[in-house]
């Protein structure tokens, strides 16, 4: 094999694509797209979601300490592109692209309804790298997903789902 060493910016690529929903404490909703994602724990279930400290929703989960991770499909490329490149200060990006939400069961943050699964979540921790991105880390408090991606025994089958 013959292996060159290349700049270090995107070692790993991220997946799946992702996209975190937030509300400021006005009401205001928001969504971004996240590249950096995992979970961190199985009991209690946990997450980790990292996020550029400029962008507008960094500031919201930050005051709110909630957020919603929604897992969207094949379909929602628009969508996810134009959440993850402009920004919640400049413009209601929901009332840009039509968004329908609904409200979550345990977090003040909206979940996706295109996006087949929505993850609520509460901050527990802020994890700063010394890098472009701090990781909330988030406690799940409730996991949404339609029945069509469910398995027999009620759990998510992700081979039946066709991630973007």
């Amino acid at each position: 094999m013959n292996k060159k060493i290349i700049n270090a910016g995107m070692g790993v690529f991220p997946i799946p694509n992702l996209l975190v929903s937030c509300r400021s404490r006005d009401g205001k909703n928001n969504a971004l797209a996240v590249g950096f994602a995992c979970n961190v724990s199985s009991v209690p279930p946990m997450v980790m979601v990292g996020i550029v400290p400029e962008h507008y929703s960094y500031e919201l989960i930050r005051e709110s300490g909630e957020f919603v991770i929604n897992i969207p499909t094949k379909g929602f490329e628009k969508e996810f592109y134009y959440l993850g490149t402009k920004s919640g200060r400049d413009e209601d990006k929901f009332a840009a692209l039509n968004l329908e939400w609904e409200e979550g069961a345990k977090v003040k943050a909206p979940l996706l309804s295109a996006c087949p699964i929505s993850v609520e979540c509460k901050a527990t921790q802020k994890i700063e790298t010394g890098g472009d991105h701090v990781f909330f880390v988030g406690s799940i408090e409730a996991v949404h997903c339609d029945e069509a991606w469910l398995d027999d025994n009620g759990n998510i089958d992700f081979s039946k789902i066709v991630l973007m």
